[in-house]
């Protein structure tokens, strides 16, 4: 009887966690799922979500092949033999002036892939991230170094670019934070003014090829690179991912890379196709997932960046999105080593890793040290030494 009686409880409850098990399987996903922007199909929307006309199949595998599940499970327990990252990086904040009026440009950078760009009288907020850890409810990568400005030291800011919905790059804190603060006017590229209305804040969401005007003279143009989005893994590509050319009425443009993997390649041309750009800033970080691995679909590592650089004809450009979050399993300072390799190997200049919170000057726009054209195995071969390869 007490046996029976106990096996007709394990079986109900077996029963629940199926049920349960099934409903959380069928409802969660579309739970999650977000509609975020509706419109005409074109050459990257299929009239529900968005896509890369230059190819998804290296976005939508896993950066080391595998399933999702373990890969997240080899990640958070540390069973991957990633190379040691320090758990803190000291970071000395500055206090940026009000504003940098005139052709002078100051740019100081945050952290990760938040710059603070100040010229024209303009203060210009790129992906701010505040956040302690990159994912929702608190999760994620935790920051290494602390941000270059403190929230409360930024100047006014009057123009924030927002270049897709991932946690580490569209902090809705932050955000909320801004537009009480200042009412900046925030440029997205689709869908993206929908995650960030969740806060209050308005945004000006636009498809690549569009401009949005800010002032006489200056114009935020939404331009093309090779990413993708989530915010809850359903909701893959509901919205659009973008760099961004902020047009300046004198001594050259700024471009912002946003996230991207290195796709055709062509995409560098057509953000320069807009003007010479005096300034640009591209990830170099977050790209190894398996020894030796030198980018992934979504993410450039230095041996590519330097071609974008070359291609942009950037007369200077700085490395983000590497030494706050580890995203991946290179060694913390392997990105600006290898960049510096890179460089070498096209022989061009004016692209360098700088310091988190310390700030500097970008000339006028001046015709650069192209280089040597080179093409991605040409790069690849160059960098394949010892000492490229010995970097963790």
């Amino acid at each position: 009887m007490v046996v029976a009686r106990a096996l007709k409880i394990i079986g109900g409850i077996v029963l629940g966690l199926i049920v349960l098990v099934g409903l959380t399987v069928t409802i969660v996903p579309r739970f999650l799922d977000r509609l975020y922007y509706e419109g005409d199909a074109s050459g990257h929307y299929d009239g529900a979500r968005f896509f890369n006309p230059d190819g998804d199949a290296d976005t939508l595998r896993m950066p080391a092949g595998g399933s999702r599940a373990g890969f997240f499970w080899r990640y958070l327990t540390k069973n991957d033999g990633r190379p040691p990252w320090p758990t803190s990086v000291a970071v000395i904040p500055s206090r940026p002036a009000a504003r940098v009026e005139g052709e002078r440009m100051v740019v100081t950078w945050i952290g990760h892939a938040s710059v603070l760009i100040q010229t024209q009288g303009l203060n210009i907020l790129t992906d701010p991230i505040y956040a302690e850890h990159a994912g929702p409810f608190g999760l994620g990568p935790q920051r290494v170094a602390g941000p270059g400005v403190r929230f409360e030291d930024l100047p006014k800011i009057d123009l924030v670019l927002v270049s897709h919905n991932h946690y580490d790059h569209l902090d809705q804190a932050a955000l909320e934070r801004l537009w009480q603060r200042d009412r900046p006017r925030i440029v997205t590229s689709l869908g993206n003014d929908s995650v960030i209305g969740q806060t209050g804040a308005s945004a000006t969401a636009l498809d690549w090829g569009q401009q949005a005007s800010i002032r006489p003279g200056v114009a935020v143009a939404v331009t093309r690179n090779h990413h993708w989005g989530s915010r809850w893994f359903t909701d893959r590509n509901r919205a659009l991912w973008s760099s961004f050319v902020v047009r300046l009425p004198s001594g050259g443009n700024v471009f912002f890379a946003g996230d991207t993997g290195f796709g055709d390649g062509k995409w560098p041309a057509e953000a320069a196709a807009l003007g010479p750009i005096r300034f640009a800033m591209i990830p170099i970080g977050a790209f190894r997932f398996v020894p030796g691995q030198m980018s992934s679909g979504s993410h450039v590592g230095p041996a590519e960046a330097a071609l974008i650089h070359q291609r942009l004809g950037a007369a200077r450009s700085m490395a983000i999105h590497w030494g706050t979050f580890r995203l991946s399993y290179e060694g913390y300072d392997t990105p600006p080593k290898m960049l510096a390799a890179a460089m070498r190997c096209t022989g061009g200049s004016g692209f360098t890793a700088e310091r988190i919170g310390v700030p500097f000057d970008v000339p006028p726009y001046a015709v650069p040290v192209a280089g040597k054209p080179m093409a991605q195995a040409d790069m690849l071969r160059c960098l394949d030494t010892p000492a490229v390869k010995a970097l963790p």
